[in-house]
C-alpha cells in the first residue's frame, strides 16, 4: 500500500449476454454512472476475462467483486462472502468459464504474494443464465440497489467516500451494452434464438457440415 490510501478495485464480472450473469457487470455500470470515487478507487468491468485480471487484482489492497454466484439459495438471493472465503464461492458449482478463470486469479495472485489485504464478494443466486441475449430476471434485477449500498457501506466503514457524479461518466464497456440500450434493442423472444450462437448448436434434422 502507498501513502495513507489503500488501492481499491472494485470489479463486475459475467457475461453480459446470458441474462443473470451480467448482474456483476451491471452493479459496476451503475456505480460509475452515478458515482465519482477517490483517485484511490477503481471500477472495473471484469467481463469474462478471467486470468488477464491478475495484474489488477495484484495492484489492489482491497477487492470488491460483484457476481452471479450459485450459492444454492432461492433466485435474487443477496449473499456476501469475505476473505479466504472468496475463492471457494468463485469456484463452486462451475456456472461458466469466468468463474473458474477467477479463481485462478485468486490463486495466481496469491502465489505472487501480491494479494489483496481484504476481499469482499457480493453475488447474487441467478434465477436465469440460458438466455442468450436476455437481461437480468426480477428478482435479481431487484438487487442491484441493494448490492450497491452494501458496497458503498463497505467503503465508508473504510473511510472512502463517494460523490454524486454531476455530468457523464466515461464508459466501463461499448456504449451499445449499456442496460437501457441493450434492452431497447434487442430482439423479442420470438424472433431471435436465445440459446446460443445458432450456427454452432446441433439442431434436429439439420446435417452437420
Amino acid at each position: 500500500m502507498t501513502g495513507s490510501s489503500p488501492n481499491i478495485l472494485i470489479l463486475g464480472i459475467g457475461n453480459l449476454l446470458w441474462a443473470d450473469e451480467g448482474f456483476g457487470v451491471r452493479c459496476v455500470e451503475l456505480l460509475n454512472e452515478r458515482y465519482r470515487f477517490p483517485d484511490s478507487v477503481r471500477l472495473m468491468d471484469g467481463g469474462t476475462q478471467g486470468i488477464y485480471l491478475v495484474q489488477h487484482v495484484q495492484q489492489a489492497d482491497c477487492l470488491i467483486v460483484f457476481d452471479a454466484v450459485d450459492y444454492g439459495l432461492a433466485p435474487g438471493t443477496l449473499k456476501l462472502v469475505r476473505d479466504d472465503e472468496v475463492p471457494r464461492f468463485m469456484g463452486a458449482k462451475r456456472m461458466s468459464l469466468h468463474q473458474t478463470g477467477f479463481q485462478d486469479v485468486l490463486a495466481l495472485a496469491a502465489f505472487t504474494g501480491a494479494y489483496p489485504r481484504e476481499l469482499l464478494l457480493i453475488g447474487v443466486q441467478p434465477e436465469e443464465l440460458e438466455d442468450f441475449g436476455g437481461s437480468l430476471r426480477e428478482p435479481v434485477r431487484a438487487q442491484l440497489e441493494p448490492a450497491l449500498q452494501v458496497a458503498l457501506a463497505f467503503l465508508a466503514e473504510r473511510g472512502v467516500f463517494a460523490a454524486p457524479r454531476d455530468g457523464d461518466a466515461e464508459q466501463l464497456a461499448p456504449a451499445q451494452l449499456a442496460l437501457g440500450r441493450y434492452e431497447a434493442e434487442r430482439p423479442a423472444e420470438d424472433v431471435a434464438y436465445r440459446h446460443g450462437d445458432i450456427r454452432f448448436i446441433a439442431q434436429p434434422g439439420r446435417e452437420e457440415d
